[in-house]
């Protein structure tokens, strides 16, 4: 017996396409189909019936996609994207004792090697974690980064004296250099994508089971703002601060996620969402005016734009670059809609018949963009890795319904004055206003390097036979 899955005639093809790597997985198609919510206001569009997989009547799933059992993989679950996450990178066990003996004292060599070894545990489980979690992890790296800072420091003359591993989280693609400020920079940067990471936590809950409308209170979205700006400040540190620091034949061997392009264009589109969360707050607010919403929409769209242009000339071939590219243009299109929405209402306002006129090519111009933007969201969803279709949220909750609504009305209202008025030039869409730019990143420094690096240098430590037998015992051990 087989669950048929009927395909209603609205559903666009592009959902039964196949992604760069072959056919799209039945598992990938089922959370497509379970998450599309209200798809052109046919909230009952589809049909799923756990029972019936309960009687073993569900769709074939291949083995990498069940959850448990040895050989477990990370993306068990296909995830929901509020906040974009283009990769977590996490370190992997490295050799520190080894490099750094006889060069450093046995205590500084135990708690540089302990604290990361502290970090590699909490990081490996941080896909499944919850707020808390994601805090005690960058706890650890608070603690971790000023002890490490201690390598880079010219007196130590230890910049390149340990190898350091790191890797993709979903991946595992590794990169391993032996260099300190190589490993400042992945720190300072998985701090960064923590930071999107906890405000895509905090608006899409890991332990919710409810598919549809996502509601979240004006706290927790203030809390995803700070959270977006201190990913911001961290990435735009590393552009400016640390990447200076790294000589270029070093740089070479970077992946593509930490070219100067990618890091920046990542620090702008945080600065996107917190606007586009602030306009979410602006629209439910009636003490807000249509220019203030004006100017917020016609914000987001600056910052979305300037975070895509920043990608003109990076490596963006991989699956990372890809799907960062197309989020942007979808978050670009439904900036614009909005955008565009808020411009026409604003001329519309005024009383002379060329007013009418460009309102209404704004309004129009708007819907164009708003069916635009649902298909490059399904395009950035079914991008590898695949992530579900989100229901609309924020501003865009409301504004489904009320561009193409408001579109519809104010063109059967003024509709006869593009009879009348026969000048092409006034039919042309207006340019939307320009405005300064009202987000900067969080300002982040790194701290101090820790007080045990104090009088240290890369002298040869003499020790007593006592401790050097006790180490190599230690050493034996350890084999």
């Amino acid at each position: 017996m087989r669950l048929l899955l009927r395909w209603p005639r609205h559903v666009p093809s592009l959902l039964l396409g196949s992604t760069s790597s072959g056919r799209l997985p039945a598992a990938a198609i089922l959370a497509h189909i379970m998450s599309i919510q209200k798809f052109n206001g046919n909230s009952s569009a589809f049909y799923y019936h756990p029972e019936l997989v309960g009687m073993g009547c569900g769709p074939s799933i291949p083995k990498k996609y069940t959850l448990g059992g040895k050989g477990r993989k990370r993306r068990s679950i296909i995830q929901e994207v509020a906040v974009f996450v283009p990769t977590i990178r996490i370190p992997v066990a490295s050799d520190i004792v080894h490099p750094l003996k006889g060069l450093v004292s046995k205590d500084l060599v135990d708690r540089l090697s302990t604290l990361r070894a502290h970090v590699v545990t909490l990081a490996e489980e941080i896909f499944y974690a919850d707020v808390s979690a994601v805090s005690e992890l960058q706890h650890a790296l608070e603690q971790y980064l000023p002890v490490v800072l201690g390598l880079t420091m010219k007196e130590s003359r230890l910049e390149s004296s340990v190898q350091f591993r790191w890797k993709t989280l979903d991946d595992d693609q590794e990169c391993s250099l032996a260099s300190a400020w190589y490993e400042v920079l992945s720190v300072v940067h998985m701090m960064a994508m923590l930071a999107l990471f906890e405000a895509n936590l905090i608006l899409i809950p890991k332990n919710s089971q409810v598919v549809g409308e996502r509601k979240v209170s004006e706290d927790a979205k203030k809390d995803v703002v700070d959270s977006l700006l201190r990913a911001s400040g961290c990435l735009d540190y590393s552009v400016h601060r640390i990447l200076v620091q790294i000589p270029a034949q070093v740089k070479k061997s970077f992946p593509s996620y930490l070219q100067e392009g990618m890091l920046e264009a990542i620090s702008i589109q945080a600065l996107a969402q917190c606007v586009e969360i602030q306009l979410g707050l602006a629209s439910e607010c009636e003490k807000a005016t249509l220019s203030v919403k004006r100017r917020l929409a016609c914000e987001q769209v600056s910052y979305f734009s300037q975070a895509h242009y920043c990608l003109s000339g990076c490596d963006t071939s991989d699956s990372y670059g890809k799907k960062l590219l197309l989020f942007l243009k979808w978050k670009c299109m439904e900036a614009k809609a909005v955008a565009y929405y808020y411009h026409g209402l604003v001329l519309d306002k005024g009383g002379e018949a060329a007013n009418h006129i460009s309102a209404v090519c704004c309004l129009s111009a708007a819907d164009d963009l708003l069916s635009e933007s649902k298909r490059a969201c399904l395009s950035f969803c079914l991008a590898n890795p695949v992530t579900r279709v989100p229901p609309p949220w924020g501003i865009m909750k409301n504004m489904q319904k009320k561009i193409p609504d408001v579109a519809y009305k104010k063109f059967q209202v003024y509709g006869h004055l593009f009879e009348q008025d026969k000048n092409s030039a006034l039919r042309s869409l207006p340019d939307l206003p320009e405005f300064a730019l009202s987000l900067r990143p969080e300002g982040y420094e790194l701290p101090s390097a820790d007080s045990i690096w104090e009088n240290v240098s890369s002298q040869p430590q003499i020790q007593s036979l006592k401790e050097h037998l006790n180490d190599d015992e230690d050493e034996a051990d350890t084999k």
